[in-house]
């Protein structure tokens, strides 16, 4: 039975991650796709520095907004990859601002879609959406994620963890 509570949870709270992710990207839709590019949503995947346990969410939420991309199935695959591979540098680090780097260096890499897509050169993608990851994950991210950080009770509270069966 606490194996099935267990899984339910993550899978409230990755149904619940991702839909957060998407509705935070298409607001700003115009700002969230494109050579020139500022996703807020971003910010979340630093949750995945707290507790791996939240990549599910984060990648399924990355892949239906991208669903919605001008760039189409190649921004599902090759944008989703990016942030795939930032979360497994993010759940991999020992410092939040260490952390807060991947999504930089990863989702750089879309500059290399956006020119194969024609959409610019390719020197200009990259450092131009690793210009929008660092002012939204390095720069806004870190900022919220440190005073996370500093609140016990609430890095408690975002830990995915399960009460045993006996707490309740």
């Amino acid at each position: 039975m606490g194996k099935n509570k267990v899984s339910t949870k993550l899978l409230v709270v990755t149904a619940l991650i991702a839909a957060v992710y998407v509705v935070m990207t298409l607001a700003i839709a115009p700002l969230s796709f494109g050579f020139i590019q500022m996703r807020i949503s971003e910010v979340m995947v630093l949750l995945a520095f707290i507790d791996r346990r939240y990549v599910p969410g984060l990648i399924l939420g990355c892949f239906i907004a991208n669903l919605f991309s001008p760039f189409g199935i190649m921004d599902v695959f090759f944008g989703t990859a990016c942030t795939a591979a930032a979360l497994w540098g993010i759940t991999r680090s020992k410092t939040l601002f260490g952390a807060s780097l991947w999504p930089v260096v990863c989702n750089a890499f879309i500059g290399v879609e956006l020119y194969l897509l024609g959409e610019c050169p390719l020197l200009f993608g990259m450092i131009t959406v690793a210009i929008g990851e660092f002012l939204a994950v390095s720069c806004v991210g870190y900022v919220l994620f440190r005073q996370i950080m500093k609140n016990p009770g609430l890095i408690a509270r975002l830990k995915l963890v399960e009460k045993s069966e006996n707490n309740l």
